[in-house]
């Protein structure tokens, strides 16, 4: 049975990234390809439950209880559903992974960096992506896109989230091979076909 790929979707709230990956979803089955949709935090079961909690609780949470949680939904998400789509030959398209806890705790919150790497490392049994989209978007427009309604970590403000963009970009100059960068300024027609070029070359 062939391997399976795993490709991650990176950026700010805002950045387009979710219609993206539902596009690609579509274009991928047209063409025969078994594929999985999932998320972090908040894949299927214990992670749905995870994410509530990270989102949404109201009272204090410390920075690194905050990244601790993330890391406990990862590793459930790597051992019970993305380790055996990948056996199963699947396409696991996935709205956020580690870069995320690198660059919204690690860049964002100020923790450090490289505990954070080691700790990705652990959660994910060293499972890396084949291919990680970056959707680079302006703090200013984000904060539009994602409107008053905003959740726990939505609600951060300015300059926490110019160091989470600002990360992203660093990340992405750190691994050129694997993270690559795509502008959401761009229309979503020529986002996607960004996307689609980037995925075929895999």
């Amino acid at each position: 049975m062939k391997q399976g790929l795993f490709i991650t979707f990176e950026g700010a709230d805002g950045c387009g990234k979710t219609t993206q990956i539902e596009l690609l979803d579509k274009y991928l089955q047209e063409k025969g390809y078994k594929t999985l949709l999932t998320r972090e935090p908040g894949a299927k079961g214990l992670g749905e439950k995870l994410r509530d909690i990270l989102l949404n609780y109201d009272g204090d949470v410390s920075s690194r209880c905050e990244s601790f949680l993330f890391l406990a939904d990862r590793a459930q998400h790597i051992d019970c559903i993305i380790k055996p789509a990948i056996a199963d030959g699947k396409i696991i398209l996935c709205d956020r992974h580690t870069d995320s806890t690198v660059a919204y705790q690690g860049y964002g919150r100020g923790l450090n960096i490289e505990e954070i790497k080691h700790l990705n490392a652990i959660a994910t049994d060293g499972l890396k992506p084949d291919l990680t989209i970056i959707f680079d978007i302006d703090v200013e427009t984000s904060m539009q896109r994602v409107g008053k309604e905003k959740d726990r970590m939505e609600s951060s403000g300015l300059e926490f989230f110019n160091r989470v963009r600002n990360g992203y970009l660093e990340i992405a100059k750190q691994d050129p091979k694997r993270v690559k960068v795509i502008s959401s300024s761009d229309t979503i027609e020529n986002i996607h076909n960004k996307v689609i070029e980037l995925v075929e070359n895999l």
